[in-house]
């Protein structure tokens, strides 16, 4: 198994590749569907939010994002408290479904906030999709409906366009076409399909770099 850590900027394109990986075989664990199900209702995550924030619930008895956001939005301590809630049972279900990939299976972890969470040394090999942060404001705003002004403060909040490189083992451009991205993940994947099979079968396990 070669367990992958996928990243990117908000509005790079970082599900495309997820898609495209996964189109090819890869088994993907998508953080954000994950982070939804452990305060799902009738969840414990649910009941340690309510807990620690009080009626967050909409009348349907689900969480109410919106006003979960604005509890934490700008505050930092809320915002800790929350994500001591939610990320550790995020990488608990994380490493159920990878322990129930095939040995020699990419397991892709699609990540946000790979590196603002300090997780690039828990992959063998960090993937990070990259553009120029001018095409991240374009695309926020002409696909996302943002004010150019929004969309400088949610790139503003996530790591540095530097930061994040110099995390990447591979990183995958993503300023052109689709059909330009699609060509650069059909030449990263017998790669990753190659060390997967690897250290699947014990044949060089040294996976990282």
């Amino acid at each position: 198994m070669l367990r992958v850590g996928l990243t990117g900027g908000i509005g790079a394109g970082k599900s495309a590749v997820s898609r495209l990986l996964e189109e090819r075989g890869a088994v993907v664990i998508d953080s954000d569907v994950l982070a939804r199900e452990v305060v799902a209702r009738g969840t414990d995550g649910l009941a340690e939010v309510v807990a620690t924030f009080g009626d967050v619930l909409t009348p349907e008895g689900e969480l109410d994002r919106p006003a979960v956001g604005r509890l934490v939005f700008g505050d930092a301590e809320a915002r800790r408290k929350l994500e001591a809630i939610i990320h550790p049972r995020v990488r608990a279900r994380a490493a159920e479904i990878e322990a129930a990939a095939p040995a020699g299976a990419v397991v892709v972890n699609d990540i946000p906030l790979l590196v603002e969470t300090g997780q690039a040394d828990r992959f063998d090999l960090v993937l990070v999709v990259d553009v120029p942060p001018e095409l991240q404001v374009q695309r926020l705003t002409e696909l996302r409906g943002m004010s150019a002004e929004e969309a400088g403060q949610r790139i503003a909040s996530q790591a540095s366009r530097e930061d994040r490189l110099a995390a990447a083992d591979i990183v995958v451009d993503n300023s052109g076409s689709l059909a330009d991205l699609e060509r650069r993940v059909e030449e990263i994947w017998p790669e990753l399909s190659r060390r997967a099979w690897a250290a699947g079968t014990g044949h060089g396990t040294d996976t990282k770099g």
